[in-house]
């Protein structure tokens, strides 16, 4: 006779529980199974069904994501929190925080505000339901966020009259080389833009009646006075953050699951975690022209929460 699943998630919310109480302790396999009422076998069955992570890798992840918690407060040193979340050397903590969020501690430890590289989006779940959708079994499965400072600058932009995503903008405008719209190769031809080419989905105050929201871009040093190319338009964007999106490399096959994929949790995010808020006022949310070897990049503009409050 099948368990009922009330009994198995709360057998997990036990081990759960338990594991959360004693993260600073050793644990065992039975230490965990003992919790839950049921044999080790059987309870590490559960737990994995539940969850998609063994206790062990469950154990590993909260460990390093209270760690991480811990470094942001007191500026601790490395090897007292390698020691106090059970790792057995600082070389050993150094190497699997480095491994989870793409940053050593210390240098995590060093930037109490999220100025540079932030814990990747699936240790942010804090639910206790399943992960799914979190983890590709293959690739993109993190999200990296950083925060970058933009100074003023100009956006030079073919706008659309309809398009609200690349798709409808791409049949709107036409094909131009390469796969690529017709503005973008336009766009590439600016020898003065400060970075690639974007795409960037306009907020109501940088939209004029009878244009769309998403258009086709590239930024350019605030004191620009060179040509804008026939049929384009200019905005000026004042000094702002961005909080940039990076998922993880993906096959270029894959184009449109990987994409899709890192987009849907992309939206999910909640900046607040960090002390930050959505400002799209201040710039368009804009995307980088998606390629496999570097991962789905994205961007969208934040203000401090204490900024605000000021």
């Amino acid at each position: 006779m099948s368990e009922a699943k009330d009994d198995i998630s709360l057998a997990v919310e036990k081990m759960q529980a338990y594991i959360a109480t004693h993260l600073q302790d050793p644990i065992t396999a039975s230490d965990v199974a003992r919790a839950s009422g049921y044999s080790q076998y059987h309870a590490a069955r559960l737990f994995k069904e539940e969850t998609r992570l063994s206790p062990f890798e469950y154990i590993r992840r909260e460990r390093l994501v209270q760690s991480a918690h811990a470094l942001r407060n007191g500026k601790p040193k490395v090897l007292d929190i390698a020691l106090d979340f059970v790792f057995d050397s600082h070389e050993g903590f150094t190497r699997a925080f480095s491994n989870a969020f793409g940053i050593t501690p210390k240098k995590y430890a060093n930037h109490p505000v999220p100025n540079g590289w932030m814990i990747p989006y699936r240790y942010l779940d804090r639910q206790k339901s399943k992960l799914e959708g979190l983890v590709m079994k293959e690739q993109t499965s993190v999200i990296f966020t950083q925060i970058v400072e933009r100074p003023a600058r100009k956006l030079i932009l073919r706008r659309s009259k309809q398009a609200d995503d690349y798709f409808s903008y791409y049949e709107e405008v036409g094909c131009g080389e390469n796969n690529a719209s017709s503005p973008w190769d336009i766009l590439c031809g600016i020898k003065e833009a400060l970075y690639e080419p974007v795409g960037v989905w306009l907020p109501a105050n940088m939209r004029p009646a009878g244009t769309g929201i998403y258009a086709h871009g590239v930024e350019v040093a605030f004191d620009y006075e060179g040509e804008i190319p026939e049929g384009f338009d200019v905005i000026d964007l004042a000094p702002c953050k961005l909080l940039v999106f990076q998922g993880e490399p993906y096959d270029d096959e894959r184009f449109q699951e990987a994409v899709g994929l890192c987009m849907e949790h992309i939206g999910k995010f909640n900046p607040e975690v960090y002390g930050y808020q959505y400002a799209d006022e201040l710039a368009p949310r804009m995307q980088l022209a998606p390629m496999g070897w570097r991962g789905y990049i994205e961007m969208r503009p934040v203000r401090s929460m204490k900024q605000k409050q000021k």
